[in-house]
């Protein structure tokens, strides 16, 4: 069975549940998003989303050097009690982020974040690009879209393939630590600091 990604988008605003998480449910469910959110809720990937509502106060701020003294992010990441924020869970997950933030300099954390002059300059670049490859000017605006998408899962933090598991976004791991942590968690903000940059 073929899942259309309208579904799966539909699923994971419903439900805040990881992209590939939506899609297997879809598949797990035949197609029925009732069963998928219960699915999902079975699993314990769908509580991520209950909690999101929930103020995240506490928290820690975060400094990573990279070897050689030449790389640095200082990292914003909350939760709900200051008890969490001391765990060495919680710990372990905020110097992941850094370290993710330090290898992959993301444009910011979530896509509302992106300048729209930029995502604008991206699209005339794809319309171009496309129209230059002899494209129908029909197909276009799908292909300018689908490169936009990319563009998105590349630039946000949030939408990137995890550096150490590229197969889990930075979105399902603070899904997975929140589910692990029962509470809620928001990475606040960072900025990167590059030797004469």
């Amino acid at each position: 069975m073929t899942i259309s990604a309208q579904a799966v988008k539909e699923l994971r605003e419903k439900t805040g549940a990881g992209m590939m998480d939506c899609k297997k449910a879809l598949e797990e469910t035949g197609g029925d998003a009732e069963k998928a959110v219960t699915y999902l809720r079975e699993k314990g990937i769908a509580k991520a989303a209950s909690k999101a509502g929930r103020a995240a106060k506490e928290g820690i701020i975060f400094s990573y050097i990279h070897p050689g003294d030449k790389l640095g992010v200082l990292l914003e990441v909350n939760c709900e009690t200051d008890f969490v924020a001391r765990t060495d869970d919680f710990k372990n997950f905020v110097k992941d982020i850094a370290m993710h933030i330090a290898a992959t300099d993301p444009a910011g954390i979530r896509r509302e974040e992106i300048d729209p002059k930029v995502i604008e300059s991206e699209r005339q670049i794809y319309r171009t690009q496309a129209l230059n490859d002899g494209k129908p000017e029909k197909v276009v605006d799908k292909i300018i879209d689908g490169r936009i998408e990319k563009f998105f899962a590349e630039s946000c933090l949030l939408e990137q393939g995890f550096v150490k598991n590229p197969d889990q976004t930075v979105k399902e791991l603070v899904d997975e630590t929140i589910t692990k942590l029962g509470e809620n968690i928001v990475v606040k903000r960072f900025v990167r600091f590059r030797l004469g940059e």
